[in-house]
């Protein structure tokens, strides 16, 4: 009966503070509506609006209302919901139920009690790509780099581990701009591409605390959503960093619904709340509004719906609980005049209150009683990996979070395969690969320091090296003498949405600028990236041996591939990408993959935007909404199909206003034939040489040019777009007769327009079905698969046929 009223007082308390949070926001947002009406002499214009958004709080409290009567009156109900409180997250073995499991099969029978380690937070930090979580992290290292360093001032004669927290505090301020995005492409395009984990050493406020906080800077950008994926298994908390000026967007929605299906504790973070755009959100409470019916429409349970709301802006350095300090410090230029706001300190308290200590699984006895680390060595050692690597001196190792036992350098460790929900027999692991442990890191910054004294406790996040050679992401190392019975489960990912060919470079100019050429050097080099980088899929080509089949999310992270693998000095071609299609099991339907598409174009442009997306590329308009800046947000859904080469089409179209993410949703019924904006014809070079300005300048009438002076070009190598339908070969090697005619005008200055220059991300949705982009350390070339003209000639009138002869049955 104690536990009943406890539930019945958990819910209550829910529902009343989200009724007071409606109505607060209800007030500001009428009055902040109202004020801005009388600003501009009259009342008639705002009256509707101010009208409609206090129905719609209202509508939102009435919610709260009615879940709050019935907490009282359907008392059973409630008593079921404390039950699947307790349990919601059994079936994941990361969760915080304070609860023992038993895990029954037909070999084995585990049975262990979930215990917290005091003193420690794994946390996340989540947002849509530009929301500024990289910043964030910086400023945390800052605070935390602080704190460490004022209390071993304040220690007499500071002991080893506040000398280690100095020196981290010295490394984390060689560079405080986006400290994190540590990899050269990261660094050259501004965005997030691997997640990575920083061990913070904090000290609160009053010196009397010592806390270590690892914190996971994570990708914002859906073709990198399988980073995020792999990474939430080892948090038990996450912060949702949204942009107050522009809201949750589609990658919010996704890394929240991922969060929220796992029962991780959530932390609002607004962030960018010194931009101008950000105070009229904030003060009619449009940004919260949207996420609580986010939060919602993914199912958040009561307690993740009273997630703490923080206003901030971390370029700023500044955060806040109260909204109203948060609109004076904005208004006020970001200078906090009165001294009501504090650093980003504020963060990691609120992070230290919210965030669950991490759950630890002990074997064998079940006591209450609290646990010291010296208790740990007689657990069996348990760690999952989220990321593998390996290093030149140290050898194969691997990052990831301990979830029983202990682990020292010397110990032997036994690896343990993963076993999928899809296996259907029962894997004996207790003879895996063993090997003794060499290495124990932490990261501290983007550096890996050791840790000092080496040994590392459950619920820590460490890197091991000397692991087993065969280690791979989502596999479980124990201890070789104490074993744990099973593997660890970690969660599924997501299946890819599309496919290359890769093969090595066939072209007239193969193995001038690469080292590596060879097919199966390229191959090798693909397997290899699948160890660490679990979103991508290899295979072998059924159809041609000389080419692998990669399997991926998206169009930019194929693009990041092989930028990645040309700057190692090696040369391929990659064939038109091929969207996954599968059956549907009852129907037997022909299923693809469709994404939620979101654009925010100048107004003007809208038009534009919905016709590109609505017409042959099969996509539906769901919503659009107009702002008071002039801007205006339309999202669709369409086929992933739809989607190729439309970034650099939109961009074009709109002048570079329109700026487009999207999200996959599910699988859908074949949409049919789509197409891909306007029928695109090609500038094919029919001579081989290097392009001379002669030529071009007559060519450039003709179209598009991608290709300029003394760049060598060859025949069937496409230098630009035609400015009509259908291919057209050229000469643009052709060179300035030289002999010794005279003429009685004087020669012309030669002017010409710079070539269109592609990304290989954009050059993989640009590509058409007969051409393969040809890539090598200096150059990144688009060609016909098909070289020959008088053998394209001849596909050309074939495939026309063809297309005759079907229409003509239809």
């Amino acid at each position: 009966m104690l536990f009943s009223n406890l539930a019945v007082s958990k819910v209550v308390a829910a529902q009343l503070n989200r009724l007071t949070r409606c109505e607060h926001i209800a007030k500001r947002s009428c009055s902040a509506l109202t004020s801005n009406a009388f600003g501009r002499g009259g009342q008639s214009s705002v009256q509707s609006p101010a009208t409609a958004r206090l129905s719609y709080v209202s509508g939102l409290a009435s919610k709260s209302i009615v879940s709050f009567s019935q907490s009282h009156t359907n008392h059973s109900r409630r008593q079921r919901e404390f039950a699947l409180l307790n349990n919601s997250c059994t079936a994941h073995p990361f969760s915080s139920a304070a609860t023992e499991i038993d895990h029954d099969d037909e070999t084995t029978t585990t049975s262990y009690t979930i215990k917290r380690r005091q003193g420690v937070r794994n946390v996340a930090i989540l947002a849509h790509v530009d929301h500024g979580k990289t910043t964030l992290v910086d400023e945390l290292l800052k605070v935390a780099a602080a704190s460490a360093t004022s209390s071993s001032k304040a220690a007499a004669g500071g002991d080893n581990n506040n000398n280690n927290n100095n020196n981290s505090a010295d490394d984390a301020e060689v560079d405080l701009n986006r400290l994190m995005d540590s990899g050269d492409l990261e660094k050259e395009r501004g965005i997030t591409i691997t997640s990575k984990v920083t061990r913070l050493d904090y000290t609160t406020n009053d010196g009397k605390e010592d806390y270590i906080i690892n914190v996971v800077d994570t990708p914002g950008h859906a073709d990198f959503a399988g980073e995020v994926d792999r990474i939430l298994g080892t948090v038990d908390g996450v912060v949702l960093v949204v942009d107050a000026g522009e809201g949750p967007k589609s990658q919010t929605k996704y890394v929240l619904s991922c969060a929220l299906n796992l029962g991780l504790k959530p932390i609002v973070v607004l962030n960018k709340a010194d931009r101008e755009e950000s105070l009229g959100r904030l003060e009619g409470g449009e940004t919260e509004l949207e996420l609580m019916d986010l939060f919602e429409a993914l199912g958040a349970d009561d307690n993740q719906m009273e997630y703490r709301t923080l206003y901030g802006s971390a370029r700023g350095g500044w955060i806040t609980e109260d909204v109203d300090v948060a609109l004076k410090i904005a208004s006020d230029g970001g200078v906090d005049k009165d001294g009501a706001s504090s650093n980003m300190s504020g963060l990691l308290n609120a992070i230290l209150e919210e965030i669950p200590e991490p759950p630890l699984h002990w074997y064998g006895e079940s006591s209450d009683d609290e646990k010291n680390l010296s208790d740990y060595a007689d657990q069996p050692f348990s760690m999952t990996a989220t990321t593998v690597g390996m290093d030149p001196y140290l050898g194969r190792t691997c990052t990831g979070r301990i979830y029983s036992g202990q682990i020292k350098i010397g110990e032997a460790v036994t690896l343990l395969k993963r076993q999928s929900g899809s296996d259907s027999e029962a894997v004996n692991n207790s003879n895996g690969p063993s090997s003794s442990v060499t290495g124990l890191f932490a990261n501290r910054g983007v550096s890996r320091v050791s840790l000092e004294p080496a040994v590392a406790y459950a619920g820590d996040i460490v890197t091991l090296a000397g692991i087993p050679e065969t280690m791979k992401v989502g596999d479980t190392l124990t201890s070789t003498d104490n074993q744990v019975p099973n593997a660890i489960d970690t969660p599924p990912l997501a299946p890819p949405t599309l496919s290359c060919l890769f093969g090595a470079n066939n072209g007239p100019l193969a193995g001038r600028e690469g080292t590596i050429v060879a097919s199966s050097r390229v191959r090798a080099r693909l397997i290899n990236e699948t160890d660490n980088n679990v979103t991508l899929t290899v295979e072998l080509c059924e159809a041609d041996a000389e080419k692998t089949v990669v399997f991926g999310r998206g169009e930019l992270q194929i693009g990041i591939l092989v930028e990645q693998m040309r700057r190692e000095g090696y040369e391929m071609i990659i064939t038109p990408p091929q969207i996954i299609t599968s059956t549907c099991p009852t129907t037997g339907q022909k299923l693809e993959p469709y994404e939620e598409v979101v654009v925010d174009v100048d107004t003007e442009y809208s038009g534009t935007v919905v016709n590109a997306l609505t017409g042959s590329r099969k996509g539906v308009l769901v919503e659009m909404v107009d702002d008071a800046q002039g801007k205006a947000r339309l999202k669709f859904e369409i086929p992933s199909r739809g989607l190729l080469g439309f970034g650099p089409e939109v961009a074009t179209a709109t002048r570079g206003t329109a700026v487009m993410h999207h999200m996959y949703l599910e699988d859908r019924e074949y949409a049919g034939p789509i197409g891909q904006g306007s029928d695109r014809g090609k500038l094919v070079c029919n001579e081989m040489g290097k392009a001379t300005l002669f030529a071009l300048e007559s060519l450039q009438a003709r179209g598009t040019l991608f290709v300029a002076p003394g760049e060598m070009v060859y025949p069937g190598m496409v230098i630009g777009e035609n400015a009509k339908s259908g291919d057209l070969e050229v000469n643009p090697v052709r060179a300035k007769a030289t002999n010794n005619m005279r003429t009685q005008a004087k020669d012309e200055k030669l002017y010409l327009t710079p070539p269109k220059k592609f990304s290989i991300e954009e050059l993989i949705g640009y590509m058409s079905e007969d051409e393969v982009i040809e890539v090598t350390p200096q150059s990144v070339r688009l060609r016909k698969s098909e070289l020959d003209s008088g053998v394209r000639e001849r596909a050309a009138r074939s495939r026309k046929k063809q297309m005759d002869a079907s229409k003509a049955k239809g």
